[in-house]
């Protein structure tokens, strides 16, 4: 990068935008004061050439000037602006004692000696003086003073004519253009500062957002240009921040909540423990059992509900995790209904799994599948059933015949850590049916859960998954 251009860069944007836009009106200028100039130019040159082509120089006046010449009385110079001279064909000229020679050109000589019709040239004379000229054959006429000789008449008139003009114009347009330029750059400045304004709101709420975390500014919203797009995107991404922060400030709290009581149970049972070692007396072996049990299974506990984080705590998309591919649900449902059937080996089981290919994340959706079935199992009754059933449309659902779900606490289920106050004394971290939630959305589904249309009791678990019987012919 050249210095110039980063030392552009480096200004500040309304400085450039000013610097542009006095730079765009210059050349504009420039480039309409130059054609302006040109177009002038031309047009007064060819006034003065039809001026000269419509002059027609008296032919007694061309016969006294050959004899003055010629050593005879000198003339008058006819009266106007212009310069009269006779052109011979050897190259020599003739002209009148007041007026500065103007050395003869090839074309002038061509039209002395009838080899061209006339000549328009411009050409300096011996004063110095830039002149035009246009030559012309002389015709003598019936007198015929000059036998056998023969003359061109060359009619000049000064550049200055032109020049001059020309001159006063350039200064005019120069003036012109300056004024121009320092107007529209100032006028540039004005404008950036003007249509700048609302992103240096922008910028200034930014600033007070980066300096406070304060996510709860908002920018007012004017119109619907680019700022205004600008302003509401950046509302939202405070707002998506903000309730992004809250819920992990709430996730924290709830987390530390659940956690104190397995700590707190596990910590007196160590201490209990460790009195025990530390003062001789020993717990009574039925005692000593239970308060190992008690703290495997509080570890259990506290393991589980570690695990339950970490799976929330992963990215939302699941391009972040492992890739989707296409799995067959009824195996994995089966393989979920094995490792149910080893928590709930009292429970009757019944499971009409039909083919259903859906694309998903693998064990993620099982571990989903899990947590349902996890549910229906802990909350049937000793020796109740569970009946799972997988259709042709991709429906599955899991029902038990336990106690059921108030319809007032079904809006909630799907909440991190909520529970309901019936089943706060069982095992649980309240984290399982939020993973399933989230998975099953992952996976393009929807999971809703509801009492049984039969009214019979129960909760009835019900997971909509898009898919095929049959597998696409690349994965078949």
């Amino acid at each position: 990068m050249s210095g110039p251009l980063r030392r552009f860069r480096a200004l500040p944007l309304r400085s450039r935008l000013a610097l542009l836009t006095a730079t765009a009106v210059a050349v504009a200028v420039a480039a309409v004061a130059a054609s302006c100039w040109f177009v002038t130019r031309a047009e007064l040159q060819e006034q003065l050439d039809d001026s000269l082509r419509n002059v027609k120089v008296d032919n007694a006046y061309v016969r006294n000037l050959r004899q003055a010449c010629a050593g005879g009385t000198p003339i008058v110079p006819p009266e106007g602006s212009y310069r009269v001279q006779i052109v011979f064909a050897s190259g020599e000229t003739c002209t009148s004692p007041r007026s500065s020679p103007i050395p003869a050109q090839p074309g002038d000589i061509a039209v002395a000696t009838r080899r061209q019709g006339d000549a328009l040239h411009t050409t300096d004379a011996d004063d110095g003086a830039e002149m035009r000229v246009y030559t012309y054959p002389f015709d003598d006429g019936p007198e015929n003073l000059f036998p056998g000789s023969a003359l061109a008449v060359s009619v000049a008139r000064p550049m200055s004519e032109v020049d001059d003009p020309l001159g006063s114009l350039a200064w005019v347009l120069l003036v012109l253009s300056g004024i121009g330029v320092l107007g529209a750059g100032a006028t540039g400045l004005w404008v950036a500062r003007a249509g700048l304004r609302p992103v240096d709101k922008l910028t200034d709420t930014v600033e007070h957002v980066a300096r406070t975390e304060d996510l709860t500014v908002r920018i007012p919203v004017e119109g619907e240009d680019e700022i205004a797009r600008l302003s509401r995107s950046f509302n939202a991404m405070t707002s998506a921040l903000a309730s992004s922060r809250d819920r992990q400030a709430q996730l924290i709290a709830d987390a530390g909540h659940e956690l104190r009581t397995p700590l707190t149970s596990l910590r007196t049972n160590v201490e209990l423990l460790a009195r025990s070692d530390e003062t001789g007396r020993a717990i009574p072996p039925d005692d000593r059992a239970a308060l190992m049990a008690s703290v495997k299974a509080q570890m259990t506990e506290l393991a589980s509900l570690i695990g339950d984080l970490q799976e929330l705590a992963r990215p939302d998309t699941a391009d972040q995790g492992s890739p989707l591919r296409v799995v067959a649900l009824h195996e994995i449902a089966a393989a979920a209904l094995e490792r149910a059937r080893l928590r709930g080996p009292e429970l009757t089981i019944n499971a009409d799994l039909s083919p259903w290919y859906v694309r998903a994340e693998p064990a993620a959706l099982e571990r989903a599948l899990v947590n349902v079935l996890d549910n229906a199992v802990k909350f049937s009754p000793p020796g109740g059933e569970v009946d799972v059933a997988l259709n042709q449309h991709g429906e599955l659902t899991v029902r038990d015949h336990g106690p059921g779900i108030p319809e007032g606490e079904l809006p909630h289920v799907f909440e991190r850590f909520w529970r309901s106050p019936s089943a706060r004394a069982l095992p649980g971290s309240g984290l399982g049916l939020s993973i399933v939630a989230r998975t099953v959305q992952q996976a393009g589904g929807a999971i809703t859960l509801r009492r049984p249309r039969d009214g019979a009791g129960g909760t009835e678990a019900l997971i909509r998954l898009p898919g095929a019987p049959t597998p696409p012919p690349e994965t078949a």
